[in-house]
């Protein structure tokens, strides 16, 4: 394969934009020939910005072009389905932000599609990419601190997004959109989860009454392994953008993230202070740049890639597992080989009846 990759970016929302611009000068095996977005303007407008030398309305247009070796999909999540399959058949490698597809009906079309045309697929997790992260788990893996027993995960962003955005059937909501880090991030440290069991309620906005959704939520997890864990989410951090996570093992305990985004602290008669995160791009930037440099590279070489479309899939079936917890205020036990979840009452039901 040539030492470059033909890539289209669909998607060219604040996160595609971006997109484009880090693979068309920060990534030296990319070379970005096409974008597309619902908005034509804005594709017409982004191309030229960046020298790209086609751009479309609809990603069907985008695949008819020869020379196009992969696409990089940044459109909503409702859309990934269609995207995915489409691509698959055309017989281009794929690099798929995170969540896979809302329904799990979804994900598994796309999983099909993906094994029928045998093509390249790159699912986007990009926390793992982040340095901390990164570095925590290789210490892990080298037995630092000793076998992982604990897991807790916090994830706060300082205001809720957009009711348009924020709605569960475009993003899938608090649990899916934005707690689909946390599921993928246990899975990665602690193994597949076996029980969640969620609380949560509309506590900060009650706008979001009107979309059927929560801005704040609680989880407890219990892994294969017998291992335990927490994650807490909310749409209401107000200070800052906050993303850290713990893993307590038996020989010691390793912490991920920071809140402090300049390292400096004023200290004055009034109190001590000090900045705060801002949001997820301030923070993660650097991640979403290593995972796209991943995906070229591990595509051009022909690799298998760094996260698969079964990580997504997973991380989906907790997301939904989790989402099930909340509505039937129960446990839920799942099933990761038959990907199905069940509440937990009612296994206990059919062994007390057998």
């Amino acid at each position: 394969m040539s030492s470059k990759l033909n890539v289209g970016v669909i998607g060219l929302g604040r996160l595609g934009s971006l997109y484009v611009e880090y693979l068309q000068y920060q990534i030296p095996g990319a070379n970005v020939i096409a974008v597309a977005d619902a908005d034509a303007e804005r594709a017409s407008e982004l191309a030229k910005k960046n020298s790209v030398a086609h751009s479309f309305s609809n990603h069907g247009d985008m695949l008819d072009l020869k020379d196009l070796d992969a696409v990089v999909i940044i459109s909503p999540t409702s859309t990934h389905r269609d995207i995915v399959v489409d691509a698959a058949a055309a017989g281009k490698m794929i690099f798929c932000e995170k969540p896979l597809s809302i329904s799990l009906d979804d994900a598994l079309v796309m999983k099909k599609a993906i094994k029928k045309n045998n093509v390249f697929f790159h699912m986007g997790f990009m926390r793992r990419f982040d340095r901390g992260y990164s570095a925590a788990m290789k210490r892990i893996r080298a037995g630092e601190i000793g076998k992982p027993i604990v897991f807790k995960a916090t994830s706060k962003d300082p205001f809720r997004p957009s009711l348009e955005y924020a709605d569960p059937k475009k993003s899938g909501g608090l649990l899916l959109d934005m707690g689909i880090h946390d599921f993928d991030l246990a899975r990665w440290f602690m193994g597949e989860v076996a029980e969640i069991y969620s609380v949560g309620n509309v506590l900060a906005y009650p706008e979001m009454e009107t979309i059927n959704d929560i801005d704040n939520a609680v989880l407890t997890l219990k892994f294969e392994s017998g291992t335990i864990g927490t994650a807490d989410m909310t749409r209401s951090g107000i200070y800052g953008y906050d993303i850290r996570t713990e893993i307590m093992g038996t020989e010691g305990t390793i912490q991920i993230g920071y809140l402090r985004e300049t390292p400096i602290t004023i200290m004055k008669k009034e109190g001590i202070s000090h900045d705060t995160v801002p949001y997820f791009m301030e923070r993660f930037e650097e991640s979403y740049v290593i995972q796209l440099k991943d995906f070229i590279e591990k595509a051009i070489a022909e690799k298998e890639p760094s996260i698969t479309i079964e990580d997504g899939e997973r991380a989906l079936l907790g997301a939904h597992a989790a989402t099930h917890s909340l509505h039937q205020k129960l446990p839920v036990v799942i099933d990761n080989e038959a990907m199905e979840f069940t509440v937990k009452t009612e296994i206990e039901d059919k062994e007390i009846a057998g």
